[in-house]
């Protein structure tokens, strides 16, 4: 199979209207004095890169109508539940860590510590919607492959994000560890999901010819496993709630499998 070509120019052109985006989110942020808002930019910023190529793209493309109605479904899903629970429980613990490291001042810094890192890592991470719409194959078995894999994502994303926020309602579960539902199946049922969902993604991508575009999931996994999702969350929740020691004992870091006795 002949390799999709790489349309750098098309992939470069969506990084100046992600960084503008990234920007006025953080003004949006400084009245508010909550940087966790670039949470709920991080899906939007990649469905306008999605946009961005589909204008730049063969109308033709059989992937570019599927595609970027799953990514709006998920963008718009994802942006919604992030922005909700800041406006409920303040700024994240993890940006109030750093906004302690990096007083004072920390408003002006978190331009460029935060809010256009997000923008940077989301164009790479984007690479396999630039490349399901980089070719006019027709639609094979590696398309429906990808979308199961991107439903069963979704899924996970929304039952397990449900669980939580249902669970944290509760006033008696303050100090207490959520394991039950999809939770006692993997420790991080939401990040599992966005993996998955993202690799569905790219397996599209590699039907229409673009293997170049496995660096965005590749990276994604690398930030979720080791930079800013499973690593840091678990050092802060092992630290505030003492049953945490247990529960990673008996339950899998990430692949859902039954608990462990």
């Amino acid at each position: 199979m002949t390799i999709a070509p790489f349309e750098f120019a098309l992939w470069f052109s969506a990084l100046p209207l992600l960084l503008v985006a990234a920007t006025f989110t953080w003004l949006l942020s400084l009245p508010l004095k909550n940087v966790s808002y670039a949470d709920s930019l991080w899906s939007l910023l990649l469905f306008a890169g999605g946009v961005c190529y589909a204008l730049g793209s063969d109308p033709r493309a059989p992937r570019l109508s599927p595609v970027l109605w799953l990514l709006a479904l998920w963008a718009a899903r994802l942006a919604l539940h992030i922005t909700i629970r800041h406006l409920k429980g303040g700024e994240d613990p993890r940006y109030q860590a750093i906004r302690e490291r990096h007083h004072p001042r920390f408003a002006l810094k978190s331009l460029y510590l935060v809010f256009w890192p997000r923008a940077i890592l989301a164009w790479v991470v984007s690479l396999p919607l630039l490349g399901a719409f980089a070719s006019n194959r027709p639609i094979a078995w590696l398309d429906w492959a990808g979308v199961a894999l991107w439903v069963v994502g979704f899924l996970f994303e929304v039952v397990a994000d449900r669980q939580l926020a249902r669970f944290r309602k509760d006033p008696d579960n303050s100090r207490k560890v959520l394991d039950r539902g999809l939770w006692r199946l993997t420790r991080h049922p939401n990040y599992f999901g966005e993996l998955c969902l993202w690799w569905g993604f790219c397996l599209m991508a590699f039907a229409a010819g673009a293997w170049w575009a496995v660096a965005g999931p590749l990276l994604l996994s690398y930030l979720l496993l080791r930079v800013s999702g499973v690593s840091p969350l678990e050092r802060h929740i092992g630290n505030h709630r003492p049953q945490y020691a247990d529960y990673v004992l008996k339950t899998n870091a990430f692949l859902p499998g039954p608990p462990r006795k």
